[in-house]
């Protein structure tokens, strides 16, 4: 059965971040593929250290990150979900998107189906732009990047939420977040 894996990059471990990958897995899920969820909060990362090493064998780094990375690897279709930090996804996704390079290397992700989903402030509250760097990172692994598909065709996943719970009342973010899922898993099961 393909699979889905949806990555919270969130510091939160069950925020509104978490809850609208959750929705988007369940639309998935729902259109007959598996999935798992992961919370980078819940996994020791540590950042890239520049030393190169994962260009010619495995990261000295001794942390979480290679079991993470093969469970990109037998993937077929990744979610990755950040609230908006300034503009941008947060430290913890972005210190998982660096520790990714040894992927790259033989572009192990190449063709896998990918997505964004993004929580901010208000509306217009930088979630066009944070999915834009996810996006930015999935095709610089050669994946192919999609949105949430019709009748929404936006970015992704789009909520809004600053306390701990708002997006449970965000139909617009539920709404886009579940398209997000159902179309991942179209195209997860066409290829």
């Amino acid at each position: 059965m393909p699979k889905i894996i949806g990555i919270v990059g969130s510091p939160r471990v069950d925020g509104n971040t978490a809850f609208l990958v959750k929705e988007a897995l369940t639309a998935a899920e729902e259109n007959g593929v598996g999935t798992e969820l992961i919370k980078l909060a819940e996994h020791n990362i540590n950042p890239c250290r520049a030393c190169d090493t994962c260009l010619e064998g495995e990261c000295p780094i001794e942390d979480d990150i290679p079991i993470l990375l093969e469970k990109l690897e037998e993937a077929d279709g990744i979610i990755i979900g950040s609230p908006v930090y300034f503009g941008n996804v947060t430290g913890q996704t972005k210190m998982f998107m660096d520790r990714t390079r040894p992927l790259r290397i033989n572009f192990k992700l190449k063709n896998k189906i990918g997505g964004a989903v993004t929580v901010g402030g208000s509306r217009n509250g930088g979630q066009e732009t944070t999915c834009a760097a996810i996006h930015n990172f999935l095709l610089i692994h050669e994946m192919i990047v999609v949105g949430d598909g019709s009748p929404t065709a936006h970015y992704g996943g789009t909520g809004v939420g600053r306390g701990k719970e708002d997006c449970k009342e965000d139909k617009f973010g539920i709404e886009t977040s579940r398209n997000l899922g159902k179309r991942i898993a179209e195209l997860v099961m066409k290829i």
